[in-house]
């Protein structure tokens, strides 16, 4: 696998752990709730169930990442690339959902899904491309 699938499968696994941080462990704070994922202070306590929940997704596509990149670099190649284009196709696809529900204004205002949509599908995707033409 090239340096380039390597690279951005390694940032869109970063991407993803960060994005556990804030969701599971972080999400209370303002900063976070409301700076990062513009919800309001009165949602926080209805909504952690669902943070919670969706920040252990991100971290284990994240891990997967890392698994297979590790497995990559010790010499299990299939297993390794299996695991890299799973977790990142994953992410693509949940990255392009969290585009629909963006455009579709879900539960937040319209347009405010934009960024973390691109930054979870554009690492995966280049990693996925670069994956396929290696």
């Amino acid at each position: 696998m090239n340096v380039v699938a390597q690279v951005a499968a390694g940032v869109a696994a970063g991407i993803h752990v960060l994005v556990f941080v804030w969701e599971t462990l972080l999400f209370r704070r303002p900063g976070v709730h409301w700076g990062v994922f513009k919800v309001p202070a009165e949602d926080v306590e209805p909504v952690r169930l669902w943070s919670f929940n969706v920040g252990l997704y991100n971290l284990f596509l994240g891990s997967g990442t890392v698994i297979g990149l590790i497995a990559l670099n010790t010499g299990d190649e299939a297993v390794g690339r299996a695991l890299v284009f799973y977790t990142c196709g994953f992410m693509v696809l949940a990255g392009l959902g969290l585009a629909v529900s963006d455009r579709l204004a879900m539960s937040r205002p319209k347009g405010s899904g934009v960024v973390g949509a691109i930054a979870q599908v554009t690492p995966a995707l280049v990693a996925i491309v670069a994956l396929a033409l290696a």
